[in-house]
């Protein structure tokens, strides 16, 4: 499917997946490194992993936030096949990244599988909005073969869920309770019916936005491990979508070894000033240059 194609079916029924968009040979770097991060299927399930007590207790304690110890997987993140996909699928080539986690889960581990909801409550201070200069993209890539028993993501298409107000926001499976402005406690089974299951090998993208109604599912493959990174872009000017301010963290190691392997086009989705923009001056390249001694800035002094 080209990016045209995706489009379509992104603005028309919120969600499409994109098998094996990253080729393998450009997925490998990042999938070298994974060890940084997380234990492998044998190392959780033989219990030899010291880290693997961590998984234990809620399925969001499997959760990296960016910027990663792997410096690798930092770059995929903004890879340029994924900004090109955000591009096509936003309408704008000056798309900007507000989240970026990494997220590992094992059979067995802990509860995986959720009530159906929308990313919203923490992805914007509003609400979803279904014209298509205001939407939020979020997308799954798969770093290993996700499957119905790998605990595949379902998500439900616009045409079921058309017209349906933004408060609730979780839709409670039948027999569960929950109480509180934001729940359905009526199960709405009719989304349940209709999920998708959006499977694919290593490399698959899923690319869906914040209003669009999906779950997790619980891994049942005996010894299974699934690793994906979880990613959110939008339009350059959307101030009311917000998830992480990265700011925050561009005092870490982790970002300066990820800033100073990046290319312009990589920082800039993070908000960095491009080559050419008045900010760069002979005084911020020369402040640029102590900061990030790694970094070239040849793109920045010659756009000057």
């Amino acid at each position: 499917m080209n990016f045209d194609d995706a489009a379509r079916t992104w603005l028309d029924q919120g969600f499409v997946v994109l098998p094996g968009l990253i080729p393998a040979e450009e997925l490998q770097p990042a999938l070298s490194e994974l060890g940084l991060m997380f234990p492998s299927a044998e190392g959780f399930h033989d219990e030899t992993d010291p880290r693997r007590e961590r998984f234990l207790a809620d399925e969001f304690d499997g959760i990296d936030a960016f910027p990663f110890a792997s410096t690798e997987l930092s770059l995929l993140a903004v890879h340029p096949r994924l900004i090109a996909l955000a591009g096509a699928l936003l309408g704008d080539d000056d798309v900007h990244i507000h989240t970026a986690e990494a997220w590992a889960k094992y059979t067995g581990a802990c509860e995986y599988d959720q009530d159906m909801h929308r990313d919203y409550l923490n992805y914007t201070l509003a609400v979803p909005s279904s014209a298509p200069e205001y939407r939020q993209l979020e997308m799954f890539v798969y770093l290993a073969d996700v499957t119905v028993e790998l605990g595949a993501p379902r998500l439900v298409p616009r045409s079921v869920t058309e017209g349906m107000p933004a408060v609730p926001n979780w839709h409670l499976r039948p027999g569960l309770d929950g109480e509180g402005r934001f729940l359905d406690t009526s199960g709405s089974p009719h989304l349940y019916e209709a999920e998708v299951a959006a499977t694919g090998p290593a490399g698959t993208v899923v690319a869906f936005e914040a209003g669009t109604f999906h779950r997790g599912t619980a891994l049942t493959a005996p010894r299974g491990a699934r690793y994906s990174m979880h990613l959110g872009y939008q339009r350059d000017g959307i101030r009311w979508g917000q998830r992480r301010g990265w700011a925050s963290c561009s005092y870490e190691d982790n970002w300066t070894s990820f800033v100073e392997r990046a290319t312009p086009r990589q920082l800039q989705a993070f908000g960095f000033p491009p080559p050419g923009h008045p900010y760069w001056t002979p005084e911020t390249l020369a402040g640029t240059a102590l900061r990030y001694p790694g970094l070239d800035l040849t793109p920045w002094r010659n756009a000057s």
